[in-house]
């Protein structure tokens, strides 16, 4: 199962060949989205040029995708933000959410964004764009 970051759902928006490829073969049932995802996305469609158009196509696209909460990850959100601090190698809060959730449903997660991602103690990273 794949937990997709949110690049991956603005790639796929976009018609990449590859992230689009790669959902058709998996089957959107086998994916999952962060609620913080949602959000990031709604804030991307207020910032287009056609806000209608594109909270259209979030609103469409989270009918047909599994969605995680984000309630059940907050601890390991806090461990792996107090372990990277120590470290000195933060990360964004959304990310570090996605991050944690990925973790604590040990899902796949797809994102265009290994280089920060992979800090934290993510089992499986994938990116579908290349």
């Amino acid at each position: 199962m794949y937990l997709l970051d949110t690049n991956i759902v603005a790639f796929y928006f976009r018609g990449n060949k590859n992230v689009v490829d790669k959902i058709k073969k998996i089957g959107l049932q086998n994916c999952f989205i962060s609620e913080i995802s949602i959000a990031e996305l709604k804030y991307g469609a207020q910032k287009s040029n056609d806000i209608k158009k594109h909270t259209n196509l979030i609103e469409n696209f989270v009918l047909d995708i599994n969605i995680i909460s984000i309630i059940d990850v907050l601890d390991c959100f806090a461990f792996e933000k107090v372990r990277l601090e120590k470290l000195g190698t933060k990360l964004d809060n959304f990310d570090l959410l996605i991050g944690a959730t990925a973790i604590e449903n040990e899902l796949i997660l797809v994102t265009n964004n290994t280089k920060h991602l992979q800090r934290m103690s993510i089992n499986n990273l994938e990116d579908w764009t290349i």
